[in-house]
């Protein structure tokens, strides 16, 4: 349920933060679009009229600029950058303005536009988002209007009846649809104000063309200038202003508001408390969405550059650590490892899968004593077990204690002093043990981790996790086997050396991944683990989304325990210091940190294809994909796979992934609440199978 909960708020700012800061066309990337358009059934009293049109009347009125009186507005703001430039020119000179501002923008930056007010300017309506309203609905021409109004009570607890509709110029442009959108505004109570000059200062002519195009063509006539103090660089914008004012006031013209030219003192006013209230509470969503998306942002950057990081640490060290593996010989310094070995086989309710399990380790081409501990089952393991009659197979019958017990009790039970564990439901290749062994060959090895592959690979789930396997894992392991900090020792196939395993304290159940304490056991205690990639084991993989969620979220919680558990190794010395400073850290930033907060690029990616640039969000994505890409084919080709399931992997990148992230998150929140996770038993189906040599389709063992 909390992981639900963090999604849904996650993906409520998104929304919030996309639609309230979604880039909009200036005012010119409307003109082309409006060029053509019929002016029919717009009053001629009106196209010839003045800038100012009052549509709620019939007829309508209009009003011009007094002789030597200059109106001077500005469009699509307020901007942090510009707003305040432009307020202190005119403070300066004490020159009133005319601010039309979106609704975004007020949301985004109410403290521009409470500046504006206490300095007397006048604040008109621009719209939220900036659309062109004569292609709007009625009721989407209504949301545009209210929520710019919410936008201003929140900010400055005010409202505004003056409004000027996005691409609009002077009353002469009007065509058929603006005009029905400006009689409906008009009917709501607004006062629709138009241009007499546009100085086209949004295409950066110049500060003196600018200046130019604002003085009145006719000397002494009043006029109202359109000018902006957003949407791109307006520096000639304010440069202009520093001439053009001057100018005008030495040639004898009175600045004056659109409030004036009605005959109103004013055309905004106070709204009442619950307004301002709610208009408080959209700003505050507005501004925290703001925030978070920042936050979320800079996350994204540290996503992908761990990702990108992760990417190329894997493929340089499993590159480099493949050359190794075909120099040096499989064996250690010692003798090659000939002897018998014991092998563990723990098995609670697992009478489906332990004969084809024994019957795998008894066709091994190493010796092998196999010791099969049967941990309390009560669905005929034991008897399955013994009714094989295989030879070399003891079978021990425990009460129900755990697995880490059942694996302590075959490890005092077997007569030899190397020991292979894997569980009852993996099948082995004839030549897995003798590969799982050789490292021993070198005595300061106390461990070796096996490949552990998925034998139940059809299927779309099975197929994501054979990727997951291929890349995640065995890729992973390539890594940690270079860097002399191999983290996990498989539970399907892993082998110890006795004496090893008793000097770290033998298999524990303090964690729910007694595979993984034993291992950072093993390190601290001053042993190597290697990793034997040509050991091959096929483990049944959870077969539904349940199933998998399950094992998943005890992987995840026993792993943040076992990390937990052996913290102290971070300031040990030796090889147990070299672990803690270099393999926790790997853990915590690729098994914890990565996994936890790559869904933002998925999230974020959703938010780019909706509100920002589409083509750039997806070819940003897809190039993500590629690299991932990239490492699973050359994990594939290193662990001998055919590349064929890898046509999965952005399906499985688009859902699979979002599935072991709810999973980790919910195990981090109950590793953060202290809760003690019971054990996640996960149902067998017997159905592991091992595919040829060569790729091909499996077949039964």
């Amino acid at each position: 349920m909390v992981p639900l909960v963090l999604l849904a708020f996650v993906v409520s700012v998104l929304a919030v933060e996309g639609y309230t800061s979604r880039g909009f066309a200036g005012d010119q990337e409307g003109r082309g679009e409006r060029a053509g358009r019929s002016g029919a059934g717009v009053p001629p009293e009106v196209a010839g009229g003045g800038p100012v049109v009052d549509a709620g009347h019939d007829p309508p009125r209009t009003y011009r600029a007094p002789p030597r009186t200059v109106v001077l507005t500005f469009d699509d703001g307020p901007d942090p950058a510009w707003t305040p430039r432009i307020r202190e020119v005119l403070d300066r000179h004490d020159v009133p303005g005319t601010f039309f501002v979106t609704g975004r923008q007020t949301a985004r930056h109410p403290d521009l536009v409470r500046d504006l007010i206490r300095s007397g300017h006048e604040i008109g309506v621009h719209t939220f988002s900036h659309p062109d309203l004569a292609t709007q609905s009625e009721d989407a021409v209504d949301r545009e209007l209210a929520f710019t109004q919410l936008a201003l009570a929140g900010a400055a607890g005010v409202h505004s009846s003056l409004v000027r509709m996005p691409y609009s110029s002077t009353p002469g442009a009007l065509d058929g649809p603006s005009w029905t959108v400006a009689r409906h505004l008009g009917g709501k109570g607004y006062v629709l104000a138009f241009v007499d000059q546009d100085t086209r200062d949004w295409s950066r002519p110049g500060a003196r063309a600018i200046a130019d195009a604002a003085v009145p063509e006719v000397p002494g006539r009043g006029t109202i200038v359109l000018l902006h103090d957003s949407g791109g660089d307006r520096s000639q914008t304010v440069r202009a202003l520093e001439t053009l004012v001057p100018r005008l006031k030495a040639d004898g013209y009175r600045f004056s508001t659109v409030a004036e030219l009605v005959g109103v003192e004013r055309l905004t006013g106070g709204v009442d408390t619950a307004e301002r209230w709610r208009g408080w509470v959209f700003v505050t969503a507005v501004t925290v969405s703001g925030t978070t998306v920042s936050v979320l942002g800079a996350l994204l950057l540290v996503v992908g550059g761990l990702v990108l990081a992760r990417c190329v640490l894997m493929l340089g060290l499993a590159h480099r650590h493949a050359r190794l593996a075909r120099r040096r010989p499989r064996a250690g310094p010692g003798p090659p490892v000939t002897r018998p070995v014991s092998v563990v086989v723990p098995a609670y309710n697992e009478v489906v899968c332990i004969g084809k399990t024994l019957r795998s380790l008894v066709a091994s081409d190493q010796p092998v004593e196999i010791v099969v501990v049967d941990d309390g089952s009560d669905d005929g393991t034991a008897d399955a077990a013994e009714a094989l009659g295989l030879p070399g197979v003891t079978v021990l019958r425990t009460p129900n204690r755990g697995k880490a017990a059942a694996l302590n009790t075959g490890v005092l039970r077997a007569s030899h002093e190397i020991v292979v564990m894997l569980d009852a439901d993996t099948v082995f290749e004839p030549s897995t043990v003798r590969h799982l062994v050789e490292p021993f060959a070198d005595p300061s090895v106390g461990a070796t981790a096996g490949n552990a592959k998925v034998g139940n690979r059809h299927g779309m789930l099975g197929r994501w996790q054979h990727i997951e396997y291929v890349m995640g894992f065995n890729l992973d392991r390539r890594m940690y086997d270079l860097l002399r900090c191999m983290p996990t020792v498989p539970g399907a196939v892993g082998a110890f050396r006795v004496t090893a395993l008793r000097r770290a304290g033998m298999m524990s159940g303090d964690t729910l991944a007694e595979d993984t304490d034993v291992t950072m056991a093993l390190h601290r205690a001053g042993w190597d683990v290697r990793y034997a990639e040509h050991a091959v084991a096929w483990t049944e993989a959870p077969g539904s989304l349940r199933q998998l969620w399950r094992q998943r979220y005890r992987w995840s919680y026993g792993t943040m325990q076992a990390a937990w558990k052996h913290r102290h190794a971070l300031v040990e010395r030796g090889h147990a210091g070299r672990f803690g400073r270099v393999g926790l850290p790997l853990l915590a930033v690729f098994q914890i940190l990565t996994p936890l907060l790559a869904p933002l690029i998925d999230l974020l990616t959703l938010y780019g294809l909706v509100f920002g640039n589409p083509l750039l969000t997806a070819l940003a994505w897809l190039g993500v994909l590629a690299v991932q890409g990239v490492c699973a084919a050359y994990a594939f080709r290193l662990d001998g796979e055919p590349p064929r399931p890898l046509w999965a992997l952005p399906v499985q990148q688009v859902v699979y992934r979002q599935v072991m992230y709810l999973v980790l998150v919910q195990a981090c929140l109950t590793a953060l609440s202290g809760y003690r996770l019971p054990w996640q038993r996960m149902k067998r189906k017997g159905n592991v199978v091992v595919p040829p040599r060569g790729g091909g389709l499996p077949s039964g063992v």
